[in-house]
């Protein structure tokens, strides 16, 4: 019997990085990834080619301009990528009866709430970066019935740039650090939401049934960035002081949410998925750096 085929755009992010680790783990599928350079996502011939070619089952979609800051003057370069393209991507997915599982995140609330942020609580982007995600959910989900789309937050990885590895750099080149202290949310470690896609694909591929719609996973804890270094400086035994600032000490050119963090009840229920504290995963990630 033929192994049902598993497409990854975005191979060369943390997340597209982790989830090829990942896929040694779950051998009942054959992957593809593929990076910018072999798969532009808004490149919508070179897309029909691919999926002629491989014809796969599930799609899924790790490509985004993530340039949060960036993309308050970049705003054609991030609709392009983040709602356009995937507008195309959920229409040639619908074509070819392929499952589709887009990543998202935390930053389409505006970060007013005082509660974790349930999947059908308001939207309302306080960033580009932001809108421009929420537009590419709403166009996903009306381009393709069979549409996951998976919101999350602060992700960090052994893989490209983040939170997590800037103050590595940063701990070991100063004596002091400065921290904003007063934006809530949860530490997502990539390695754990590439394995719950995963997960998510073999229960819709064993039940035959896929549950469409829009879920939201990071690890358990709800922290400020302040403390997620405070925590990376004591698990890494460093020397450098943390100080924590207010955000209007630390101006940033997109305004980020205040609180978003976000309830994991759905995807849990839905899915038979653990969760892991974010400490247990710091402590993973960081043992590897």
């Amino acid at each position: 019997m033929q192994k049902p085929t598993i497409i990854v755009s975005g191979k060369n992010g943390q997340l597209g990085n982790e989830l090829q680790d990942a896929s040694v783990l779950f051998p009942q599928f054959n992957y593809q990834f593929f990076g910018r350079d072999e798969l532009d996502i808004s490149n919508s011939n070179a897309f029909e080619k691919i999926f002629k070619k491989y014809n796969p089952q599930y799609f899924i979609n790790t490509a985004a301009y993530t340039a949060v800051d960036k993309a308050e003057t970049e705003q054609e370069a991030a609709y392009l990528i983040n709602a356009e393209a995937l507008s195309n991507v959920a229409k040639i997915c619908n074509q070819h009866n392929t499952k589709l599982i887009h990543i998202s995140t935390d930053y389409v609330f505006d970060g007013n709430g005082k509660e974790p942020y349930k999947e059908d609580d308001e939207t309302s982007p306080v960033n580009y970066y932001g809108f421009s995600k929420w537009i590419g959910e709403q166009l996903a989900l009306e381009n393709n019935e069979q549409t996951i789309v998976i919101r999350t937050s602060w992700v960090y990885s052994i893989y490209g740039n983040n939170f997590v590895k800037t103050m590595l750099r940063l701990m070991k080149d100063r004596k002091e650090l400065n921290v904003v202290n007063d934006q809530i949310g949860s530490p997502t470690y990539a390695k754990d939401i590439a394995e719950a896609i995963l997960q998510i694909v073999i229960k819709s591929n064993e039940t035959k049934s896929f549950h469409r719609g829009i879920y939201h996973f990071s690890n358990e804890g709800i922290i400020s960035w302040y403390d997620f270094a405070n925590a990376i400086r004591e698990m890494k035994k460093l020397d450098c002081i943390v100080q924590p600032i207010t955000t209007a000490q630390y101006p940033t050119p997109a305004k980020r949410p205040a609180y978003s963090v976000m309830s994991k009840e759905k995807i849990c229920e839905t899915f038979d998925i653990a969760l892991k504290d974010w400490k247990e995963s710091l402590e993973e990630c960081l043992s590897k750096l």
